[in-house]
Parts: C-alpha cells; structure tokens; sequence
C-alpha cells in the first residue's frame, strides 16, 4: 500500500508532520525531498528566471516533435 507522508528532518531524524499509523519498525522509502531555493534576493530569483524564460523562447519545441506519453516519460521497471 502506498502512503504519501510529508516529514521534517531535523536533528538526523525524520519526523511526520502528521500522525501516521505506520507499525513500529516499518521500513519507509523517500521518495522526494524539497529543497528550499538556494537563492532567497527577490531581485536575483527575477533575473534568473528572466534569463530562463528568455532561453526557453529562443528554443521553441518544434510543431513537429514527436508527443511523448506518460509512459515515454517515466522509466518502469
């Protein structure tokens, strides 16, 4: 069964931010962390996702590209 928990690491512990009912000694995987931004200037942050933005609009995916499916995009196995 999977259950998507969110948690704090502190301390070399990771604690829920919510009461789970998990047995005691169960093994769980992370799965995804979030990060705070490394760059915390409002006016950096701007200038880099202008510089962003200006890069994505000077390559364009072409009409013509293939459509990827869900499956394309993620690996399974």
């Amino acid at each position: 069964m999977r259950q998507a928990i969110t948690a704090t690491y502190r301390d070399g512990v990771f604690y829920p931010d919510e009461p789970c009912d998990l047995p005691e000694g169960t093994t769980v995987r992370v799965a995804e962390l979030s990060r705070p931004p490394l760059v915390s200037d409002p006016e950096e942050r701007r200038r880099i996702l202008k510089a962003l933005v200006d890069r994505m609009a000077k390559n364009p995916i072409s009409a013509d590209a293939p459509k990827l499916t869900r499956e394309d995009l993620h690996e399974r196995g």
